[in-house]
């Protein structure tokens, strides 16, 4: 029997409000900062080797590829919660905006060889802890970083020293760097369009 004095629930009663819709996972920006970086690496490396006599040609891609592009990348890496993407992307894209400005400016001129010296060797130093930090991604970052550091140490000694022979040795490397952060490029846009890891990168142990 029920209690007259007991409340009857209504059928109108407001029900519990629903969870927020969960917010769409970001892509990836791994394959625009990789790709940014390699294109731009590739053409100055060509220069720097001696088969392409100017790298004028370098200086629109410095500028919106390898530094604005990258920059949006690291910053985008920051919403993804990756402090290591983050820092490498947006640190790089500030490197390739550097660049631009010295070589449009005439400050690399201007800078002489100790200055360009010096502050390839400063780009050296940040090159090197990142890739001993690189340990923790994956292989196919980790060796990106250890042909960037050797280039960046070529081009530092070049730099300092005159001596074309290194500074062209510099270049070959940058090719390899930019031929290596191309396939992590490639491997990112197509595992994440294949829905697979169809390409090794060979993520590091945790």
């Amino acid at each position: 029997m029920t209690n007259p004095g007991a409340p009857v629930a209504s059928a109108t009663a407001p029900s519990a409000p629903a969870a927020p819709p969960a917010a769409s996972p970001l892509a990836d920006p791994g394959a625009l900062g990789l790709g940014a970086f390699a294109l731009t690496t590739f053409v100055l490396s060509m220069s720097n080797t001696g088969i392409v006599p100017s790298s004028i040609a370098v200086l629109g891609l410095a500028l919106f590829y390898g530094g604005i592009a990258q920059v949006i990348a690291g910053i985008w890496e920051l919403r993804n919660g990756n402090t290591f993407g983050a820092t490498a992307f947006t640190s790089f894209g500030a490197f390739w905006l550097a660049f631009w400005y010295l070589e449009s400016t005439g400050g690399n001129v201007e800078a002489g060889a100790a200055g360009m010296g010096t502050f390839l060797l400063a780009w050296t130093i940040f090159t090197a802890y990142m890739t001993v930090v690189a340990q923790k991604t994956n292989g196919s970052i980790f060796m990106v970083f250890v042909a960037l550091t050797i280039t960046f140490a070529l081009l530092t000694i070049g730099a300092y020293t005159g001596i074309t022979a290194i500074h062209q040795l510099g270049g070959w490397f940058g090719i390899l760097t930019a031929l290596l952060a191309w396939y992590g490029s490639v491997a990112v846009v197509f595992n994440a369009t294949a829905g697979r890891a169809a390409l090794p990168v060979w993520p590091a142990k945790k």
